[in-house]
């Protein structure tokens, strides 16, 4: 209520009463006017009454919510069903416009802010997490992968001769298929391996890029955050490249805001060389439901560029649940979870580490590697992919989720191109192994519960595995006597 309601109310209640709740109303409105103020992530959480007070008054001011709106057109904001309508509280009309993600709709006030001071509250943490210098943002209702098409869509029109995209491998289908979707031709760059870590060949990405000309090649695709035993690409060598060569550098940077390691590879790579965009997850750093990503770069009429190319309007879904998620946390919550994230990864990393040399295995050496873990499993038949794999299986059907068993050698074809040791981020890797990784929410529960579980899968493998040997040593010991009488 505005005052002059606040001292109608007087004449019912007893001034002095009203006085008092007009006070508490100017609370939640001070939390308010600081963030259209500052546009940042407050430092503190705030209640859920205070959010669902800021998403009412920014759907009150939407024309679909208007009294007496009259609407002929054919996007008038109009839901069937009332509980659709109370799940996107009432927002309806999405954001931007058709030739502009990021514009205002003269129709939908709210949502537009809605939009803007999303955007803003991310670059805000963003540049909490490690990245200092990015100058603009925008969430966008897509994944990683087609969030990473775009920007390759947009360089299109920068480089109009180019046609290939250099990029240094990791198994992961939907960032190949962002480069095959945007009509380019990826070029593989195999990853060299240093001790159990498997990182970036720079020398053949820079060879490559003379073999092919500098005027092909639309961009480099280079990635942070990856399963070990790969490690992040060599930002800065590789952001150094591309200035000499002057060729564009997009980074899939997909679950990396929950790193620092993550984020400082990209802050140093745009400080010594190139980086013109970087795009991550909304789901895997913000716990949101799948569906947004946000592109962000250190160019900011680029990163302009990119939402313009964006055609047609946008879901406001994936930007109200991280808007809402960042109010409820603040950014001292935000930075609680990622702390408690690191402290996890070290407590992991030490137990599994326990779990494999109690069973005869090892925990890879992957230092560069801040978020997943690889343990060996040289124990169960590695030529044996059904052996592997099944481990994948009961582990799965035991309830934990995430984890990825690899087996030696296996082959898959993504949109005609073959890769020779798929999941393992090479054509032969020295051993079949188990990923796990300590991700932004995850619990010590979590941690123990898996370690158990996994070590009576263990267990139970290799007790299946002597079983199977038994098995085969008697039938091939009966077929050699049957033989030797005939």
């Amino acid at each position: 209520m505005n005052a002059e309601n606040f001292g109608s109310s007087e004449r019912l209640v007893t001034a002095a009463y009203v006085r008092q709740g007009a006070q508490g109303r100017r609370a939640h409105e001070l939390r308010l006017r600081a963030l259209l103020e500052q546009g940042k992530c407050p430092e503190d959480g705030w209640d859920e009454s205070t959010i669902e007070l800021f998403l009412h008054e920014l759907a009150i001011m939407d024309s679909n919510n208007f009294l007496g709106n009259c609407g002929v057109g054919e996007r008038e904001g109009r839901v069937a069903s009332a509980l659709v309508a109370r799940r996107h509280y009432r927002l309806i009309h999405g954001i931007g416009r058709s030739g502009d993600i990021s514009a205002v709709q003269p129709k939908a006030a709210g949502s537009s802010l809605l939009n803007k001071l999303t955007n803003s509250v991310v670059l805000d943490i963003i540049k909490l997490a490690g990245v200092r210098t990015v100058t603009n943002c925008f969430v966008v209702p897509m994944a990683t992968g087609m969030s990473l098409t775009l920007c390759f869509l947009t360089l299109r029109h920068k480089r109009p001769k180019a046609k290939y995209i250099i990029w240094p491998r990791i198994d992961q289908k939907s960032c190949f298929k962002s480069m095959i979707t945007a009509g380019f031709e990826p070029v593989v760059i195999e990853n060299v391996l240093e001790g159990d870590e498997l990182r970036t060949d720079i020398e053949a990405v820079e060879a490559k890029i003379k073999a092919l000309g500098a005027e092909n090649i639309l961009c480099v695709h280079s990635t942070t955050s990856c399963f070990a035993p790969r490690v992040p690409d060599r930002l800065e060598e590789l952001a150094v490249i591309c200035a000499n060569y002057d060729i564009p550098h997009i980074v899939n940077n997909a679950y990396g805001v929950q790193s620092s390691k993550c984020m400082h590879l990209i802050q140093q790579g745009a400080r010594v060389g190139r980086i013109d965009a970087f795009v991550q997850s909304l789901d895997k750093n913000f716990m949101v439901p799948v569906g947004g990503a946000i592109i962000a770069g250190f160019n900011e009429s680029f990163v302009q560029e990119i939402s313009k190319m964006y055609p047609g309007r946008a879901s406001a879904s994936p930007s109200l649940d991280v808007l809402i998620t960042l109010l409820s946390l603040g950014a001292s919550g935000y930075k609680q979870l990622l702390k408690e994230r690191k402290e996890m990864f070290s407590y992991l990393s030490s137990e599994l580490k326990k779990l494999a040399d109690n069973h005869n295995e090892r925990l890879l050496d992957t230092p560069h590697n801040p978020i997943s873990l690889a343990m060996s499993l040289k124990n169960l038949d590695e030529n044996n992919d059904a052996a592997v794999t099944q481990l994948g299986s009961m582990l799965f059907t035991r309830q934990v989720s995430g984890a990825r068993v690899v087996p030696c050698g296996s082959v898959q074809t993504v949109n005609n191109y073959t890769f020779k040791g798929f999941m393992s981020h090479a054509n032969d890797y020295p051993c079949a192994y188990l990923n796990a990784a300590s991700a932004i929410g995850i619990k010590k529960q979590d941690v123990d519960v898996f370690l158990k579980r996994l070590d009576k899968c263990l267990k139970t493998s290799r007790k299946e595995a002597k079983k199977e040997k038994s098995v085969n040593e008697i039938s091939n010991s009966n077929t050699g006597t049957e033989r030797l009488e005939d």
